[in-house]
């Protein structure tokens, strides 16, 4: 007698039951679910940056500018309490020394760029410092024929939107 050849139909042929090799290290054992073929890994995320590594040179400006605008209230409070005294001078200049911080954190923000932006703000600041030249240089000229006398301080923040505008100008170029 030989033996009954295997059927041809998968539907035909003897099903073992799921957990007949539980135990056995050399069987799969499968729940009739056809399994998902499986995921290649991929690269991994990159790191999540911090707060303070994405805003580090908004928050230490931030903090100069609060530093800064402390001590002109205090310096000025002071000042007009004690209008005679001979240390006023002393007072008067303490709001330097945040504004002196302002101006290391815009040399250290600047050596940190790539060549191109820093090639924008070093165009821009070239802009400004001309065109602030120019536009006091000429406003002397109308204070001699009698236009009002205008307080130095007005320089910086002419500087300041100057820049600002020389910023915007160059970025635009190099696009």
């Amino acid at each position: 007698m030989t033996p009954e050849p295997p059927p041809t139909d998968p539907t035909e042929a003897p099903v073992e039951p799921l957990y007949t090799h539980p135990a056995s290290p050399f069987f799969r054992t499968e729940s009739g679910f056809p399994s998902p073929p499986m995921a290649r890994p991929g690269p991994p995320p990159p790191p999540q940056q911090s707060t303070w590594i994405t805003y580090r040179t908004q928050i230490e400006f931030g903090l100069a500018m609060l530093a800064y605008l402390m001590f002109l209230v205090g310096s000025v409070t002071v000042i007009q309490a004690n209008p005679d005294a001979s240390w006023r001078y002393i007072v008067a200049v303490l709001p330097v020394a945040p504004a002196a911080m302002v101006l290391l954190l815009f040399v250290r923000r600047l050596a940190r760029m790539d060549e191109l932006q820093r090639r924008i703000q070093t165009e821009a600041f070239g802009f400004s410092l001309g065109a602030t030249a120019l536009l006091t240089f000429a406003y002397g000229f109308l204070e001699g024929v009698g236009l009002p006398h205008l307080n130095w301080t007005f320089v910086l923040p002419l500087m300041a939107i100057l820049w600002g505008v020389g910023t915007a100008i160059f970025s635009w170029r190099y696009r």
